[in-house]
């Protein structure tokens, strides 16, 4: 009976995470679209930092005791972002991908992962390598500032002052309701699947991988998917470009910061599959185009990671 009050709790506690970080979403894009922002760069800053909140939810209430899950819970989540979401979504439709994606955010993507292996060599991710990550999400954030200024000054004849005048009260109530649920949701999700690992005998790290990564990505899934489906393209892979980023320099940054991360020889091989996830989107983009056959074949991989994963 124990083990099903806590299945049914972590199940309630992904579907608050879920609402929570597309309230939040839905709340932060209002705001972006008024301040004329473009597309790709919404999904790479307001959409992605609101997707990835649970991940940083999550990990924030793994910090101490539970901190091997803070690793795969990133590490997961970030193979989950391309093998699960951007296969699903280019499944359902073929994504065409703006060139500036492959020239500069996905490279930024693939060298934040590499100093992450970097950090890690030392088998722990301590608290100096957390303010060296935050410090590296200080750096990417005025980046992306410098891009939003860019913009703004290029689209000022696209400004809307007829903007309803509760927009700005209607998109804060949206963002504040997301972030209750989104902490209420990780407590009980990382609480209530720590208790199921121990009684099914997986390690914490496994559930890290898989059961909290896959739930902590639905809001990037959900976002990316509907985005797809609306035409707006940008939006939805940049979601997961720039949730890939935050999720290592920001809430690896945080989690580690706070006391430091073990890092296991085994989750190695999990940094290699990472890697080759986030390069092979990178060869997709080539053409310009995420096309159903590539979009397949990312879900497959992904299904086979899972498998590996529970019965290695």
């Amino acid at each position: 009976m124990e083990v099903a009050i806590n299945a049914i709790l972590t199940v309630v506690g992904l579907i608050m995470l879920c609402f929570g970080g597309n309230w939040l979403v839905s709340g932060g894009v209002a705001i972006a679209r008024k301040f004329r922002i473009s597309n790709l760069v919404i999904g790479m800053t307001i959409v992605a930092y609101g997707t990835s909140t649970p991940e940083l939810a999550a990990s924030v209430a793994a910090v101490g005791e539970h901190s091997a899950i803070i690793l795969g819970n990133i590490v997961g989540s970030n193979i989950a972002n391309i093998g699960m979401v951007i296969g699903v979504a280019a499944t359902l439709v073929p994504v065409a991908v703006s060139k500036s994606s492959l020239r500069k955010e996905i490279p930024i993507m693939l060298g934040v992962s590499l100093l992450l292996i970097m950090l890690s060599i030392d088998g722990e991710i301590s608290s100096y390598d957390g303010i060296l990550l935050l410090a590296g999400l200080g750096i990417f954030g005025y980046y992306t500032y410098k891009d939003v200024m860019k913009q703004r000054a290029e689209n000022k004849e696209e400004v809307q002052e007829d903007s309803p005048k509760n927009l700005y009260l209607k998109s804060a109530g949206l963002i504040g309701i997301g972030i209750v649920l989104l902490y209420v949701g990780a407590i009980l999700t990382v609480d209530n699947a720590v208790i199921l690992a121990k009684e099914f005998g997986l390690s914490e790290k496994i559930i890290g991988l898989t059961v909290i990564a896959i739930g902590t990505s639905l809001p990037e899934l959900i976002t990316s998917v509907v985005a797809i489906r609306k035409g707006h393209t940008d939006i939805g892979v940049g979601n997961i470009i720039g949730s890939n980023i935050y999720n290592i320099l920001m809430i690896m940054g945080v989690g580690a910061a706070f006391g430091g991360v073990m890092v296991g020889v085994d989750v190695y091989v999990d940094y290699v599959i990472m890697i080759v996830f986030s390069a092979s989107l990178l060869v997709a983009l080539k053409s310009g185009i995420i096309s159903r056959t590539v979009g397949i074949c990312l879900g497959v991989g992904y299904i086979a990671y899972l498998v590996i994963t529970f019965f290695k």
